[in-house]
């Protein structure tokens, strides 16, 4: 870093005055986007750092927020959702010169010692909680902490909390409801995990789609698959004896597993059993037939989790901030219908 860049100096570069740099570097509100980018790209060029314990000491802030990644993510490596999903959080971060902190679990055990450090106070600025389960700990120890955060997913237990989230409902209903016109008549679904709101969420909207059509809702169709493919495989497997004529996956990941189940039985698709996944992750559009799905902006539940919590960090979390963001149905030829 050069030594003789100071804030009036990046203010002079972009234009701006000193106080306007100063707003731009601490986060802080009531700067227009297009100067608060200008500043960045200055700060980006120049590799100007602000020195972080002189930004605490003016601010009262680390400039420092949390990313919170519970224990049943096991899948957090393997399932392309999640890397989509913090190329937004960590863009954000860099827009707004805030250092992303990662807080992973493997085991009860570690959330139990880790999460006092994650609430201590003076250490962090905010908490982005990714994919909360039911009946989270963290959300209920936060909520009693002061810190302010926000959750990727709606909580099961969500009104005095902010979270992010799309219509995981209506995406669902849609879905199942275009397999319905297109005169599918055996549909099963292979769910998410029912301890997350996207999961429980998501077979709502099947069971909606079917009843809204007149038809009954036939437990024998639906199986778990938690949201993991290899699970998915298997439960695609064990609808086969019941004859589905087409299954909504509530994963693009699970619906991977589906077809490579239908495959491995020798059936063709959508010929024999139409599928549709949920998602659109790149995966979605290569698979073999290209996979119909429900496409969710990932990557702007991200960005959208950390704009919204250093707006709370700004102006407080009353009241709850409750983002629902729409989806929309992309088709491709697992459906064999348009």
């Amino acid at each position: 870093m050069d030594e003789r860049l100071t804030l009036e100096k990046i203010g002079e570069l972009a234009g701006v005055s000193r106080a306007t740099v100063s707003r731009v570097v601490n986060s802080q509100p009531n700067v227009r986007p297009e100067v608060r980018e200008r500043v960045l790209a200055v700060i980006a060029e120049t590799g100007y750092q602000p020195h972080l314990a002189a930004r605490s000491l003016a601010s009262n802030r680390t400039g420092l927020i949390g990313l919170v990644i519970p224990r049943i993510l096991q899948s957090l490596f393997t399932d392309p959702y999640y890397p989509r999903l913090l190329q937004g959080v960590t863009q954000v971060c860099n827009e707004h010169a805030v250092i992303l902190t990662l807080f992973m679990f493997h085991s009860e055990d570690e959330e139990t010692r880790l999460y006092p450090r994650v609430l201590r106070p003076g250490t962090l600025d905010g908490v982005v909680v990714v994919s909360s389960q039911e009946e989270d700990p963290l959300i209920a120890r936060l909520a009693e902490s002061g810190l302010p955060f926000i959750v990727i997913g709606r909580p099961t237990d969500a009104t005095a909390v902010s979270y992010v989230d799309v219509d995981n409902v209506t995406g669902a209903e849609t879905a199942v409801s275009h397999l319905i016109n297109l005169g599918r008549q055996r549909i099963a679904t292979i769910t998410g995990r029912q301890d997350m709101s996207a999961g429980l969420d998501r077979l709502e909207g099947y069971r909606r789609a079917l009843l809204a059509s007149g038809r009954a809702i036939d437990e024998a169709l639906i199986a778990a698959g938690e949201f993991e493919e290899g699970q998915a495989y298997e439960a695609m497997l064990r609808l086969l004896p019941q004859q589905p004529d087409a299954v909504f996956v509530a994963s693009d990941a699970m619906a991977l597993g589906a077809l490579n189940a239908l495959h491995s039985a020798g059936l063709e698709v959508p010929g024999d059993v139409a599928v549709v996944g949920y998602d659109d992750l790149p995966a979605a559009a290569i698979a073999s037939p290209p996979l119909t799905t429900v496409r969710q902006p990932i990557r702007r539940f991200g960005a959208l989790a950390v704009e919204t919590l250093l707006n709370i960090i700004e102006t407080g979390s009353e009241p709850p901030r409750h983002i629902l963001l729409p989806t929309e149905l992309i088709i491709r030829e697992t459906c064999g219908g348009s």
